[in-house]
């Protein structure tokens, strides 16, 4: 009785609503996806429905703390993944400020400055900062989150005395130009020479002397690295690549602060091929890290002996030479390594100032890697013909890059999330593997509002819709037809009839 009583207009607002829904829920799901990176439906099921219908995860040590770790699941992401300084960050108050001035943007996030905070009070400060006024001025000034309160705190500090943690905090922040802040790193290496002198020959007395000695050590460290940058960035590339050189020597052992990756930059600017390839023979070792520069710069060196001759029209009928081989599996490897590289070597995503810290092997990575080294790849010809040709072919050799590598290990997943707390929000983040919204959203969606949309013409349009299935289906059987001719023609009558009848 009930459907019997059921209008017209009931089944018209019927489809027409559920028609409605469907391509709202299709938005939705399409906004949240480009925002998050994950389907809605797909984390509600596996985070509230899963664990109501009993699909607790079992294997792990402790139910009860589950909720504490949904809560802070970001945090963990991001300190799984380790953060690298990047070798070659700009200047903050020569370069970093500017942008901000010109753009009105922020190019660092608070996340890379907090974690440069930490470095600046692990390497620029020792536990026995309180005996020298200055020096305890400094080691509060390296917590200050205000830039202005840093900078006044240096300037006190100086005014005490002559402090070459001070001039580095100047150099860093206030000089606005790259020639000012050489003037005060040359200040600051008089002042660290003498300090690291006078710890040096007090180191072995005490625990509170070698931390101090330390101190120094990492302070005269990064003046001179500083100073060698400066000389680059001047276009005085030669006394750089010897100032870079002078300090790998005289403190071969600190290899953390990858000044190596510095003096492979300057020699490609001298176009000296072979002095890189010695660096590259000692750094690019099995049993030491590897990095994008590492990786794509041995790319490039392959690549520049045939780059020049290379068509792919030509290696498409002859085959590879042993030499083209050679430079497709060394951009394979760097493109494995680090696969976000190849879009902005050849501009196909937009370059933004490299932040002050980088993920190996993430988006970050690739910003500062070809933010310098888009150049080199230019000047050599043909090397960027030969990328273009070729990097695509790494995803077909490696089908599952999150479960198991080719050359290297499996690609991390946790890269995504700290690229995003690393680079800012006018940017958008590469991911590697590329997301894509599940196809069971979008095929249902899309198959509801085509058959409420159907539904609807149907009862409102009963004789035009009957035309338009006898059209639709006669075009889809048309070829089927043709072809049921054409095997009638060439059978016997008699064999037609029976498989017809079969």
């Amino acid at each position: 009785m009930f459907l019997n009583t059921l209008t017209p207009k009931f089944y018209v607002a019927l489809t027409g609503t559920s028609s409605l829904i469907s391509g709202l829920i299709l938005i939705f799901e399409w906004w949240y996806f480009r925002k998050y990176g994950t389907s809605f439906i797909e984390q509600v099921s596996v985070s509230h429905l899963r664990p109501l219908l009993g699909g607790v995860d079992n294997s792990s040590p402790n139910n009860s703390n589950t909720s504490n770790g949904d809560a802070d699941s970001n945090r963990q992401n991001v300190s799984e993944c380790k953060v690298w300084r990047n070798p070659l960050n700009l200047f903050r108050g020569a370069e970093y400020n500017r942008y901000t001035w010109v753009t009105g943007r922020e190019p660092l996030t608070y996340y890379d400055m907090n974690l440069s905070a930490q470095d600046h009070q692990t390497f620029f400060t020792c536990d026995s900062d309180h005996i020298r006024p200055a020096d305890a001025i400094m080691q509060k000034a390296w917590r200050e989150r205000n830039p202005q309160a840093r900078i006044s705190a240096a300037h006190e500090a100086l005014e005490l005395e002559d402090c070459a943690t001070a001039y580095i905090l100047l150099a860093e922040e206030e000089a606005t130009t790259i020639v000012e802040a050489e003037k005060l790193f040359k200040q600051a290496l008089k002042v660290g020479e003498s300090c690291y002198r006078r710890s040096q020959q007090l180191q072995h007395h005490s625990s509170q002397y070698e931390a101090q000695h330390r101190r120094d050590t990492n302070v005269l460290v990064y003046i001179k690295r500083r100073l060698a940058m400066c000389s680059r960035k001047l276009g005085r590339t030669k006394e750089a690549v010897k100032m870079m050189r002078d300090l790998m020597k005289e403190f071969p052992l600190l290899s953390m602060f990858n000044i190596h990756e510095n003096l492979l930059e300057s020699l490609l600017e001298l176009q000296n091929y072979a002095d890189v390839q010695a660096v590259l023979a000692k750094y690019d070792d099995i049993s030491l890290p590897k990095s994008a520069t590492i990786c794509y710069t041995a790319a490039l060196l392959k690549a520049r002996a045939v780059s020049d001759k290379f068509s792919p029209e030509a290696a498409s009928r002859r085959g590879l030479s042993t030499a083209e081989m050679n430079a497709v599996e060394a951009i394979h490897r760097a493109v494995e390594f680090n696969p976000h590289v190849p879009k902005y070597l050849l501009e196909m995503k937009s370059l933004i100032l490299p932040p002050e810290h980088i993920l190996k092997r993430g988006d970050s990575e690739a910003i500062a890697y070809a933010f310098f080294h888009l150049q080199h790849w230019k000047r050599v010809e043909g090397a960027l013909n030969l990328l273009h040709c070729t990097w695509e072919g790494t995803f077909r050799m490696i089908p599952y890059p999150l479960e198991k590598g080719h050359l290297f290990y499996p690609y991390p997943i946790c890269t995504e999330t700290a690229d995003r707390e690393l680079l800012p929000m006018f940017h958008e983040v590469s991911v590697y593997p590329k997301k894509e919204l599940p196809f069971f959203i979008l095929f249902t969606a899309g198959l509801c509002s085509f058959t409420a949309m159907l539904a609807l013409l149907t009862h409102q349009f009963p004789e035009l819709m009957g035309v338009f299935a006898k059209a639709f289906l006669s075009t889809l059987f048309a070829p089927l037809n043709f072809i049921m001719e054409k095997v009638e023609s060439i059978l016997p009558s008699g064999l037609w009839h029976q498989l017809t009848r079969i």
